[in-house]
């Protein structure tokens, strides 16, 4: 699915040093290179088109064989079920499995007593039509899931869209390089040197309800999400 791709107002955050460089041109030369160094960053926003659900099955019984049993029942009717809902074999993942004992602890100092087992399964779900998301929610709640550990939600051209941010912030900075070149009585160069500060966009922020009746969709809203990037450039002076 195509990212819906909005350019916001830059965000920049910048830093400027206008000096004279004490290392010279080539070894053992006398000149000097006066240059101007500029830290800015810009911001894009994205509409993300994919979605990742951590969720599963959690059974017990007195013994881990029928335990097992139960739960290995249980979660090939949910693999089934998500399948049948076009999910592809592929982006059904297992991601935890356990099989741990039950105690019974005694007040009175005892060793604790095994009276079951406990199996979790579970399995990362990669929803790549995020208008799926709310019915596949219920499918599996009706399917026997009892364990959602989260959503989070994916653009899954973000590095590529990133790019945008990039060359924004490089604007920005040879902007502002110019400001203080003028101010200074001087002309921006060449680069001398480009560095990149960082690019990251805060964590998805997904928003979820449970639904009121089974006969309706969970209601999700996926909202958009900020893809941003620094970079630090120094130009020569003239």
């Amino acid at each position: 699915m195509t990212s819906v791709l909005q350019s916001t107002g830059v965000a920049a955050i910048a830093m400027a040093v206008l000096a004279l460089n004490l290392q010279p041109l080539h070894a053992g030369d006398r000149e000097m290179t006066r240059s101007v160094t500029v830290s800015a960053s810009a911001t894009v926003t994205a509409k993300p088109d994919a979605a990742n659900i951590q969720s599963g099955i959690q059974t017990e019984a007195n013994t881990a064989a029928k335990a097992l049993e139960a739960n290995t029942k249980a979660m090939s009717n949910l693999i089934d079920g998500l399948k049948s809902m076009g999910i592809e074999p592929r982006d059904i993942q297992t991601s935890q499995f356990s099989v741990n004992p039950r105690y019974n602890h005694h007040r009175d100092g005892r060793p604790p007593d095994i009276t079951g087992y406990q199996v979790t399964n579970e399995v990362s779900v990669l929803i790549r039509d995020t208008k799926q998301i709310g019915d596949i929610l219920d499918k599996m709640i009706g399917l026997g899931a009892n364990q959602m550990r989260g959503l989070n939600f994916i653009v899954t051209q973000a590095e590529t869209l990133t790019d945008e941010a990039r060359a924004k912030a490089v604007e920005n900075a040879r902007r502002r390089a110019e400001l203080f070149a003028k101010a200074a009585g001087a002309e921006v160069g060449k680069v001398l040197e480009i560095r990149e500060g960082g690019s990251s966009g805060p964590g998805p922020r997904p928003m979820y309800e449970a639904s009121a009746r089974k006969s309706s969709a969970v209601p999700i809203e996926s909202g958009e999400q900020n893809l941003s990037a620094s970079v630090t450039v120094t130009w020569e002076l003239k």
